[in-house]
């Protein structure tokens, strides 16, 4: 069915007026994303003279994955584009911020663990051990994800989650009550690249000499504190189910609409994902998939 010049303008400014409104209190990524790709394409074109009748090319079938009937095909193209890598992006952001939500529930755990260990020097200093092993799985596994260009760079709820974690550790308040400042006093140090964590075995030993309910009482406070930490990441209504229930919005509404964009605007390139996108895009499919 050929549609009008005129309709084909009011239908594009549809498509961000009913994104926009249905994606209402979403993540900055995604008003972002469809104001880029709406602005983009028609920056330097006036919406409504550029679709009204009297074009040059009024041909109403689709050339080389174009729709030749608008003023301006390419620009609809390229937005058709950008939409095309924006669905395999939020795809596998959800498959990765889905990872890290897993990762933090286990973060939750260490925390609890370490802050229910026995008072008995072999005890303390197993259980500490454990939980920086758990902390730099955590790091490592993530850490790349962070990085600039990474896949969860520019999403809040990642970012929020590593820093939340980090803070708890490096929090001095701990254990104030018997003398101690945090868990640097009991030789826990981050490192400031990597964020990973280590333990100085003779400070350990020397507060434990010193100090042991001290130290023993500062775990247990640390411990509950980071797992409580960690589960309010999780917890229903804040950051991480927030952000994946944004993606999983934005995800649907192109899937649902999509068939429609591409009649109207064009089909646009396919998607080029870069290895760390593919990756987390198999997993997507083959875990979250309707």
């Amino acid at each position: 069915m050929h549609v009008s010049p005129l309709l084909s303008a009011v239908a594009l400014a549809s498509v961000r007026s009913q994104v926009l409104g249905s994606m209402r209190g979403s993540t900055p990524d995604f008003n972002s994303f469809f104001d880029a790709a709406y602005s983009s394409a028609f920056a330097d074109t006036d919406l409504l003279s550029a679709f009204m009748p009297g074009s040059a090319t009024q041909a109403g079938a689709l050339h080389a994955g174009r729709n030749m009937a608008l003023y301006d095909p390419e620009s609809a193209y390229k937005m058709m584009t950008l939409i095309n890598n924006k669905e395999v992006l939020y795809k596998a952001q959800y498959a990765e911020l889905s990872q890290m939500g897993e990762s933090v529930a286990r973060m939750e755990q260490a925390g609890t663990n370490l802050g229910s260990i026995g008072s008995g020097d072999a005890d303390i200093k197993t259980g500490l051990q454990d939980f920086i092993t758990r902390y730099n799985e955590w790091t490592q596994r993530f850490d790349p994800d962070m990085q600039r260009d990474g896949l969860l760079a520019g999403t809040q709820a990642a970012q929020v989650a590593r820093y939340e974690l980090e803070q708890n550790v490096k929090n001095i308040f701990f254990g104030a009550k018997d003398g101690v400042r945090g868990m640097a006093d009991l030789g826990i140090s981050v490192d400031p690249v990597s964020g990973a964590l280590a333990l100085d075995g003779a400070k350990l030993d020397a507060m434990l000499a010193s100090n042991k309910q001290g130290v023993a009482n500062t775990l247990q406070e640390f411990g509950a504190n980071f797992a409580r930490s960690a589960g309010l990441l999780n917890a229903n209504n804040n950051f991480i189910p927030n952000q994946l229930d944004n993606l999983d919005r934005a995800i649907d509404y192109i899937a649902d609409n999509g068939t429609d964009l591409r009649a109207e605007f064009g089909t646009g390139d396919a998607a080029k994902p870069t290895a760390q996108i593919a990756q987390a895009l198999a997993a997507y499919n083959q875990s979250y998939a309707d």
